[in-house]
């Protein structure tokens, strides 16, 4: 008998892990509390642009998925920084040349997981259904359609991939000792676009597409990610609030879109041209929030598993918050199949492997968003930057910058984060060293000269 599993959520991890489990002949159904996307085209919830690196990719292949998915991504070798004076500079994310993220469009790329996951006659799909409660003991999940009836799901396997706001993650939360922390970042998203021009160098693109747009501004940024259609998806992240006795940009003082547009003639002047539509976008499209769950444990009962965002949700500032879902799906996958008949087993041990791995890259998608919106307009950042690439090419085995292992490679976030550490003492070490070595040599000089100044006034 085909063992089952129920997925609370049609998300990209929800829809990944059906598509696995499909392939592996389980039983599966899927819950998702909106409507069908297949029947409007599109799927809802955020707006933010992906960037699928090397784990992503690492995971889709294995899936099977990996040439499709390609083919609506754009490939990003590296960051084009725009300064106040609409002067830009470039700046790879690798020493190596054929190394890039992917930009795709969250929709899309939901949508074609989705189908891909239907397709398999193991895995059934039901929409408008929501969660409203677990039965431990009954292995359970509880689901309510759009009349109120209500459905009781039992697997042998029940997981919640229903993202940041996961109400499967909500009953947990009600058990003793169920750890929860959430925090939410001061800064808030709005998304904006640039559309296709008809004329220019890089036509239908209004810039340059092979690069990750930023207009760093301090507190403050916009991102631009290219699309296939030749638009960019814009994405401005404001504060909440502005700090009193300032004039920053902030969503609660740009109340409308004329505000707002002579706020961007002031800080990105060489988008304004590029954005026919920006009044009309910022007084239409919401604000969002970013936030940062962790909680622990992430199972219950011996077949109640959570996955992705309802696990550990991240802000998008490395661009891993997919990445690390589809990193979940593989390791829950490989732990059931290393346990083919406990599988409270297996998802314990996924729970262990990934838990470290999730509070490492919640961590450093945080200190990245410092990086993006301040360090990068500074030289020194590209100093430190063009370091690490030299260093990198030096020693490629011995060197690797913390932004190569996490996004091209599937090194473990919490090992990649030791081992940038670890390196980074070192060259601080070598360069004390090295300093000294300058300043004694420098000594040794300057003493020769006295020693000579003094014998020839001897003589």
């Amino acid at each position: 008998m085909p063992r089952s599993a129920v997925i609370i959520g049609a998300g990209l991890g929800g829809s990944l892990l059906a598509h696995y489990l499909g392939q592996r002949g389980w039983e599966v159904r899927v819950f998702e509390r909106r409507g069908d996307p297949r029947a409007r085209g599109t799927v809802g919830g955020r707006s933010i642009n992906l960037a699928i690196s090397a784990r992503g990719l690492h995971a889709l292949e294995r899936a099977g998925l990996a040439s499709a998915v390609k083919e609506h991504g754009i490939r990003m070798p590296g960051r084009m920084l725009h300064s106040t004076t609409g002067a830009t500079a470039f700046i790879p994310y690798s020493a190596d040349p054929t190394r890039a993220i992917m930009s795709f469009s969250r929709s899309a790329l939901n949508m074609l997981l989705l189908r891909a996951a239907a397709a398999h006659p193991s895995v059934q799909f039901t929409f408008d259904h929501r969660c409203i409660g677990l039965d431990e003991q009954g292995g359970a999940a509880i689901m309510e359609g759009p009349d109120g009836v209500t459905v009781r799901a039992t697997a042998d396997l029940i997981v919640g991939a229903d993202g940041s706001f996961s109400a499967m993650r909500g009953h947990l939360e009600r058990r003793e000792r169920f750890e929860y922390s959430q925090s939410s970042l001061a800064h808030g998203y709005k998304e904006l676009s640039i559309p296709p021009v008809a004329t220019g160098p890089h036509a239908p693109f209004a810039m340059d597409p092979k690069a990750l747009h930023i207009w760093p501004r301090g507190s403050s940024m916009m991102i631009a990610l290219p699309n296939p259609d030749g638009s960019f998806t814009c994405t401005l992240f404001w504060p909440f609030d502005a700090t009193p006795g300032t004039d920053e940009s902030s969503f609660a003082t740009i109340r409308d879109g004329r505000a707002a547009l002579e706020r961007f003639r002031r800080d990105y002047s060489d988008a304004v041209p590029l954005m026919p539509e920006l009044v009309q976008e910022y007084n239409q499209n919401p604000v969002g929030s970013m936030i940062t769950v962790r909680c622990w444990p992430w199972t219950m009962g011996g077949r109640f598993a959570l996955l992705g965002d309802a696990a550990h949700a991240i802000v998008p500032f490395y661009g891993q918050g997919a990445n690390a879902s589809f990193e979940d799906c593989e390791a829950l996958v490989d732990a059931l199949e290393r346990n083919p008949t406990d599988v409270a087993r297996a998802i314990d041990e996924y729970q262990h492997e990934r838990k470290p791995n999730a509070d490492a890259i919640a961590d450093m998608a945080l200190t990245n968003f410092v990086e993006m919106r301040d360090r990068t307009a500074h030289r020194m950042f590209k100093l430190k930057k063009k370091l690490d690439h030299t260093l990198n090419h030096w020693m490629p085995n011995a060197f690797i910058p913390l932004y190569d292992l996490v996004s091209f490679s599937t090194v473990p976030y919490a090992a990649a984060r030791a081992r940038a550490a670890r390196q980074d003492r070192m060259v601080v070490r070598v360069g004390i060293a090295a300093a000294g070595l300058l300043v004694a040599a420098l000594a040794v000089g300057i003493f020769a000269v006295v020693r000579r100044m003094l014998a020839a006034e001897a003589t």
